[in-house]
């Protein structure tokens, strides 16, 4: 039996459940947990300087560890609100972020007392589950909960809300539990005739294509899928976001489909006669829902975690409410004995010819010798010099988006991006979460100027816990995006599309980071290789051709007559 706080009790929570990192700001009603963690010296408290960059971070240490990410608002109120940003972004991840947030005292609850907002509303439309603590002794209770919920398939965040006097209550605890008595410890197969369903239906096509997404990225279950590709000998597509979920050396890798994805990739999906969906909910992203962007006489065999996703978008063949990696490898067995199809052999020898035209076009049609530098000189230096063991993070944004599918990724998880939540502001703290997860990988952020303008005061934050990432700031001067559709669909009538920034290499000196400037091609290379050399954070301030803009939801301006 131990007799502590309330913030006492939710510090050895964490500690049971062997947080490494809590990011946090800290604030006056959180005041018993932060003087808790000053004898927890096994977890490192990384003050942020904002709350949503903060709600990043963890969510980037979230993706890239597989473990939960914890956050830390030390204030209610407006420390509280700034962490809606960020979970909501780590909810279109299914990132599994434990949010934590001081909240008013009990007693003076709908008194409009001082910083008074009905946080428990707040966050219930931005995370799995929102839980405000009522009594002191429930502490432990609620944080289990919320670490349980949070690991839960399908992942996400949630947010536990800790009034000033349940923390600064006492109360006698009995023996903290193990994580392993509330954790599940195994996922869902499929059945054997649902297997066998499946199995015939791939035995006898003649255009089979895997499309992998989230279920197999976040599970790192890429050793099944390619075990399943080559029993079937056809190719792998793999959803917006997640081309990192398949290791790019491997020749069945067709790399990102649909809308946003390369010619390649999306003409598989196009054309396919049975399209294997291993842990994707074939979305946004991947379709905008429509059937341009997917075979309609398709036969889809859809795997999923989430059974509200299944047949969600498209009418589906078959649907398997399991764990994507598990029903890979019971594919794989149900087929190792099948022949070889001609009609496979000819649809998987005509893609490899078509992806082998067209990496080697990528590089050839890039426009090394322009200047500005142009997204495509960019890329191409940026496949040259950048490690294998690289991890990427991206805003969104039009650079960025096409950026995604025009670098390589060969270790997963690699890539992390802000997914269908299209968040500016979002890379440079999450590859800080990346790079504590990941101490020994390279990590590279790539974001435009404005979106580094919102979140660069997190450099003094990297510099202090020397977090070793690289920015790259893609400087073009506007909001890519909004240009390109004034350009394209409103006559070139630009209004608040331009901004201006200081020099960022020169601001990041300041904080006490390395500092680089490009401004031609032929200085990508160096700089990169000196970034990642210099051992601190460092930041690239890279010029890119203002005029290098590109509509990519043309289709949501059909009515203009683009």
């Amino acid at each position: 039996m131990k007799k502590l706080s309330g913030g006492q009790a939710a510090v050895e929570s964490l500690k049971v459940e062997k947080v490494e990192h809590v990011f946090g700001l800290i604030g006056s009603a959180t005041m018993e947990i932060f003087d808790a963690l000053y004898d927890a010296t096994e977890i490192n408290f990384i003050g942020v300087h904002d709350e949503r960059t903060g709600t990043h971070m963890a969510d980037g240490y979230a993706r890239a560890s597989g473990k939960p990410g914890v956050v830390l608002a030390g204030q209610n109120g407006p420390g509280a609100t700034n962490l809606v940003t960020g979970l909501a972004q780590a909810a279109a991840a299914f990132s599994p972020v434990v949010s934590i947030a001081g909240a008013l005292s009990s007693e003076h609850i709908y008194r409009d007392a001082f910083q008074e907002v009905d946080q428990q509303s707040l966050f219930k439309p931005v995370t799995k589950k929102t839980w405000t603590v009522t009594q002191t002794s429930r502490v432990p209770e609620m944080c289990r909960e919320a670490f349980r919920v949070a690991m839960t398939p399908r992942r996400g965040p949630v947010q536990l809300n800790l009034p000033r006097d349940v923390l600064s209550d006492v109360n006698v605890f009995p023996a903290f539990q193990s994580p392993k008595s509330y954790r599940s410890q195994s996922l869902p197969a499929a059945s054997r005739e649902s297997i066998e369903t499946a199995a015939n239906l791939l035995r006898t096509a003649t255009r089979p294509v895997i499309v992998t997404g989230g279920g197999i990225k976040n599970t790192g279950g890429h050793e099944a899928v390619l075990s399943l590709a080559e029993a079937l000998n056809c190719p792998i597509a793999t959803a917006p976001g997640h081309g990192d979920g398949i290791p790019f050396s491997h020749p069945l890798n067709a790399g990102q489909m649909g809308p946003r994805g390369n010619p390649v990739a999306s003409r598989l999906v196009k054309e396919a006669d049975v399209i294997l969906a291993l842990g994707t909910r074939l979305g946004f992203n991947s379709t905008f829902y429509s059937y341009d962007n997917i075979n309609q006489e398709a036969k889809i065999i859809q795997i999923e975690l989430e059974s509200t996703a299944l047949g969600r978008y498209f009418p589906i063949e078959v649907g398997i409410w399991a764990d994507a990696p598990t029903v890979a490898r019971q594919l794989c067995e149900a087929l190792k004995n099948s022949e070889a199809q001609e009609d496979v052999e000819r649809w998987t020898e005509q893609y490899k010819h078509e992806r082998a035209t067209f990496l080697q076009q990528r590089d050839d049609d890039a426009q090394s010798d322009v200047h500005p530098i142009q997204p495509s000189a960019l890329y191409k230096e940026l496949r040259a010099v950048l490690p294998k063991d690289v991890a990427v993070t991206m805003d969104a944004g039009t650079l960025c988006l096409q950026a995604t599918d025009a670098l390589n990724y060969w270790q997963p998880p690699a890539l992390f991006t802000p997914l269908d939540f299209g968040l500016v502001g979002f890379s440079f703290a999450c590859g800080l979460g990346i790079k504590l997860a990941c101490p020994d990988r390279s990590v590279v952020s790539l974001m435009g100027d404005g979106g580094f303008g919102m979140t660069l005061s997190e450099l003094s934050t990297a510099v202090d816990h020397g977090i070793n990432t690289v920015t790259i700031v893609m400087n073009n001067q506007c909001w890519g995006a909004e240009k390109a559709y004034q350009r394209d669909f409103f006559g070139e009538r630009y209004i608040g599309a331009n901004i201006s920034s200081p020099p960022f290499d020169k601001v990041a000196e300041l904080y006490g980071a390395a500092g680089f400037r490009v401004d031609r091609v032929g200085e990508i290379g160096e700089a990169v290789q000196a970034a990642l050399n210099c051992g601190k954070p460092a930041v690239i301030d890279l010029a890119v051709d203002p005029k290098a803009l590109y509509s990519f939801r043309r289709d949501s301006f059909k009515h203009r007559g683009g």
